[in-house]
């Protein structure tokens, strides 16, 4: 992916995910190297973050690079300076730029008009960072992707909708479980159904939580309100009433199942009181991850891997 940028998990191969997780699992490892020495990445935000921030900051440090942040009063994008010339001034100061940002379109007219590669730290549209890192994760405490079975109860979302076609290009069944009006959209599930057909994996998409886990190995859960809907909470909770992950619903998973959340987490919401400590709780690694992904993907945006594939069957 050598300068070029990750807007969706769709600018990905099937052969850039093996590659990625395999790079992160060494930089673990290997702690910290001098890859990218000299190179600067930009963060250009307009939500607050924990972990997309940090993550970010620390994965250049520990390359070697610098991270600059830009927060929502200092850019202002679109408002005080128009998202093009914000692209193109940054171009001559970094090598890469890293958005979070409400609206997909922003990240697409800062790649459009940059000279530099743009990473979707995320959009309301996708989150693919976070749904590579999740992959790492299943890599890494299930040691395969392809056959898993993943099942995403709640919100079809930004995070939902690159964890599908994640999971879809890598050959993982794919069940997602949303009320009616909150399903992942058709476009999207469409461009997935092409992955699947191509990888052998298996897409559902329900209104029952309890069919979507049922001998799941994953169990994957978001908050139902995100950033920007805080209007809709109250709403929301009514629809989402039934598709908390609790004990009971988390038994019909495999008994050896993960449970997983990008955070941050609602409590009492989506997520039972305390499951999040269970022993089938993943989450805080899950976390954790974000920066050892992103630190491959850096590497490889900026400098170019070379290393062999893994085997994720």
């Amino acid at each position: 992916m050598k300068g070029k940028d990750l807007l969706s998990i769709a600018d990905l191969t099937r052969e850039d995910i093996p590659l990625l997780i395999s790079r992160a699992v060494e930089m673990k490892n290997e702690g910290w190297n001098n890859a990218l020495s000299g190179k600067v990445l930009a963060l250009v935000f307009e939500k607050p973050s924990l972990r997309t921030r940090v993550s970010f900051e620390i994965a250049m440090r520990q390359l070697g690079g610098y991270a600059i942040y830009l927060s929502p009063a200092e850019v202002g994008l679109g408002k005080r300076e128009s998202v093009s010339d914000v692209a193109r001034v940054l171009s001559r100061y970094v090598n890469a730029i890293a958005a979070r940002t409400f609206s997909h379109q922003i990240v697409e007219v800062l790649a459009r008009h940059a000279d530099v590669p743009v990473i979707n730290a995320l959009s309301d549209l996708e989150h693919p960072c976070q749904a590579l890192a999740d992959l790492l994760t299943i890599y890494e405490k299930k040691g395969e992707l392809e056959g898993l079975t993943v099942s995403y109860v709640g919100d079809g979302n930004n995070v939902a909708h690159s964890l599908m076609l994640a999971s879809a290009m890598v050959g993982i069944r794919f069940r997602v479980a949303s009320p009616a009006g909150y399903q992942v959209r058709g476009d999207m599930l469409e461009l997935a159904q092409g992955y699947a057909m191509d990888s052998g994996a298996e897409l559902i998409c329900t209104e029952d939580p309890r069919q979507a886990v049922c001998g799941a190995d994953v169990v994957y859960t978001d908050v139902w309100t995100s950033m920007g809907q805080e209007a809709e909470s109250e709403k929301r909770r009514k629809a989402f009433a039934g598709y908390q992950i609790n004990d009971e619903l988390l038994a019909l998973a495999r008994e050896d199942a993960m449970l997983m959340h990008p955070l941050p987490a609602h409590h009492g919401e989506e997520l039972a009181e305390g499951i999040i400590n269970s022993p089938q709780s993943v989450v805080f690694d899950q976390a954790e991850n974000r920066m050892h992904l992103q630190k491959a993907l850096l590497a490889d945006m900026l400098g170019g891997l070379e290393i062999p594939l893994m085997n994720y069957k």
